[in-house]
């Protein structure tokens, strides 16, 4: 099996984030509040990377359609659309949320935060599921780049 370099570490880094959220979140629970800072943090950085890669490579390589069964393609679209509104809410309220602890609002911190973890959660799966779906259960389907297709080359 051939497996997309950049595809397959963005997905190592999304899921790193999660990993450390669940992280951060027991060590908050365990009063462990700056390693649970530090946690978190460390996990915002690797949701970043996570996105530097994803969107450098659709920017410069392109997004790979779906390969799999013409069938199975619109439940992989609304999917992949659910998806992508969780991810986006998932990383608003992660903003949030950080700015909120570091400026030490935390009763809204404390408020959003379990709120953002389980969404960041289902964000990872989904993501993971995306990326099976685009490039292990199915041989992934033509990639085309953004630039590309902007400009008509």
């Amino acid at each position: 099996m051939n497996v997309p370099f950049l595809p397959t570490l963005s997905t190592f880094f999304i899921v790193l984030s999660a990993i450390l959220v669940a992280i951060g979140w027991k060590l908050v629970r365990d009063g462990k509040i700056e390693a649970h800072k530090k946690t978190m943090l460390g996990a915002a950085v690797a949701a970043v990377l996570f996105f530097i890669i994803y969107a450098s490579r659709t920017i410069f390589i392109g997004n790979t359609a779906f390969g799999g069964p013409e069938n199975l393609k619109i439940y992989y679209t609304v999917f992949l659309i659910f998806h992508i509104m969780l991810s986006t809410s998932g990383a608003i309220m992660g903003i949030l949320t950080i700015n909120w602890g570091l400026k030490n609002k935390l009763d809204k911190h404390r408020r959003i935060g379990p709120i953002t973890s389980v969404v960041w959660f289902f964000t990872a799966i989904t993501g993971v599921a995306v990326y099976l779906l685009l490039y292990i259960l199915y041989e992934g389907g033509e990639t085309t780049s953004m630039i590309k297709a902007i400009l008509g080359n």
